[in-house]
């Protein structure tokens, strides 16, 4: 079974929580120790970023962490060769989250096997149509037993929202705001009333709710109306403050108990 779906269905009432970094920051080498490090502390699933030129959905703190991974030298390739060195150590789901256009110059059929053969579960492709996700992009990954993960966010009608969770497996990542990554202090209500109605839903995918959550407040409503939360900005920045996924997760933790 894929381990996004043996996690969240072996899951219970436990509340998951997943990270995001950027491969290659803050140093060339790190990510393998960040994975691995991030395993043996509890985490529930990784979100492993590919450095992009131009990534239009995230804030400056990503924007930077991708600016100096590239700067370090990390490609695609690079990232695929350190994830298999490691990929008999990693037991928890790994999902990489990169822009539609490196994907297309590394070759989908390419990067799905790659994907498989370094250990990765699945892939957000924040900027990918949903109709060439259905004809071209899907056909080849389920093949390969590799999860596409899709974005809802706030203003994702109840239509849409419905097809996707029809058309899709693994888990639905819940925007918690249709702007740019980056944390925030609360969610308001709006946001809270958002959550609410993607709960009465009742949609068979599980979802997760990413974008903002860096405080005990922002966490608790994200696990409050979803299976977890997923953290980027907050810990990108305390990684990049420590250098080391030790004190950053420690740094981490205490932000979120306050």
């Amino acid at each position: 079974m894929n381990k996004i779906n043996a996690l969240f269905n072996n899951r219970g009432s436990e509340k998951l929580l997943s990270l995001y970094f950027c491969a290659g920051c803050p140093t060339l080498e790190s990510t393998a120790d960040i994975i691995l490090t991030l395993q043996k502390r509890g985490i529930s699933m990784l979100e492993v970023g590919i450095p992009f030129s131009d990534p239009m959905a995230d804030g400056p703190v990503i924007q930077d962490a991708a600016t100096k991974a590239l700067k370090n030298g990390m490609t695609l390739q690079t990232l695929f060769d350190q994830l298999h060195a490691i990929k008999d150590q990693v037991e928890i789901p790994l999902v990489l989250m990169g822009y539609l256009n490196p994907i297309m110059q590394y070759g989908i059929e390419r990067f799905c096997q790659a994907c498989v053969e370094s250990g990765v579960s699945g892939a957000i492709i924040p900027d990918l149509p949903f109709k060439d996700y259905q004809e071209i992009i899907k056909p080849v990954a389920d093949r390969y037993d590799l999860r596409i993960i899709m974005l809802i966010t706030p203003e994702t009608s109840e239509e849409r929202i419905r097809f996707i969770d029809e058309h899709t497996d693994g888990f639905i990542y819940m925007v918690s705001s249709a702007a740019i990554t980056g944390a925030q202090k609360s969610f308001d209500d709006a946001k809270q009333e958002y959550f609410r109605r993607i709960n009465q839903m009742n949609l068979r995918n599980p979802r997760m709710i990413g974008f903002g959550i860096s405080n005990a407040q922002t966490l608790k409503a994200a696990q409050d109306n979803a299976a977890g939360a997923i953290i980027g900005s907050k810990f990108v920045t305390v990684l990049n403050e420590s250098k080391n996924a030790d004190e950053a997760l420690d740094k981490l933790f205490d932000a979120l108990k306050q």
